[in-house]
């Protein structure tokens, strides 16, 4: 580990020790008026699997027949849970809660040779199946978010940054792709965030994916994905085939558009001077 420029070897679980510091820091901004931010990046339920044993042996006593590698996992992520709780409360603990916007939100879905399990999802992590890049989010802001809202719209992580932003009434004067869902959080319909483009992007090395990029493209219910970069795009449908199934034309006006929109994007993102965005494409 690192702490700033040093190189560390602290005692301990990973995940005790980030709470550990992030409590501290909390306690500390505590004593102070100015606003403070904690990004807070716990690497559990990663692998190596290595729950505490005391968290696997509770996960073991209750459910004796689980299998050992499902088990360390369960356990593992039960005392990441345990763990955001005490972050929680310190921020309850300080009187922040009303000045505190807290957002959890994992990077991808599980990871189903470790264990994992995202059903009633397809596939897990490291795939564009819904089961690797659909996971859940929530947020808590006492007196501001009302208790128990539920939400289905469809976010991403760069979303974060312009919603803070809102929040602490910061102004962004560059061009960002995120949009803000302040709204959504107070308990507004917004249908904005249900007209634009969605894309995925990834690149891996092995003989599967040979240092290449695979992609997803979304639009509405509309999804365009592969799983590597050897494999043809696939058109699904979210509404009428949730567990992505039973792939679509690809002769069909949806494919066109989604593969289209994604060449854009892919021009877009890595522009060079003799191709320059935006393309006419037809």
């Amino acid at each position: 580990m690192r702490l700033n420029m040093d190189e560390i070897d602290p005692k301990g679980h990973a995940t005790e020790l980030f709470t550990e510091w992030s409590v501290d820091y909390i306690k500390e901004k505590a004593k102070s008026d100015k606003p403070f931010f904690l990004y807070l990046a716990y690497n559990a339920p990663h692998s190596p699997i290595q729950p505490p044993e005391e968290w696997l042996m509770r996960v073991k006593q209750r459910n004796p027949n689980m299998d050992e590698k499902r088990a360390k996992i369960v356990a593992l992520i039960e005392h990441l849970d345990d763990a955001v709780g005490r972050v929680v409360k310190a921020v309850e603990e300080s009187e922040l809660s009303e000045d505190t916007l807290i957002m959890f939100v994992s990077d991808n879905g599980g990871d189903i040779p470790a264990g994992a399990s995202n059903a009633p999802l397809h596939g897990g992590k490291g795939q564009m199946f819904e089961g690797g890049i659909n996971v859940p989010a929530c947020a808590m802001w006492k007196n501001h978010i009302p208790p128990g809202l539920v939400s289905e719209r469809v976010l991403l992580t760069m979303d974060v940054f312009p919603t803070v932003s809102e929040v602490a009434d910061a102004e962004i004067t560059h061009e960002i792709n995120g949009l803000s869902f302040l709204d959504t959080l107070l308990g507004q319909n917004n249908a904005k965030y249900d007209d634009r483009f969605l894309f995925w992007m990834r690149r891996e090395g092995g003989l599967r994916y040979g240092g290449q990029v695979f992609y997803a493209s979304r639009y509405k219910n509309w999804k365009l994905l592969q799983n590597t970069p050897f494999e043809p795009l696939k058109l699904y449908n979210l509404e009428n085939d949730p567990n992505e199934q039973n792939p679509l034309d690809e002769n069909s006006g949806e494919y066109r558009t989604l593969f289209n929109e994604l060449q854009k994007h892919i021009i877009r993102s890595g522009a060079v001077a003799w191709q320059k965005y935006p393309v006419n494409i037809p």
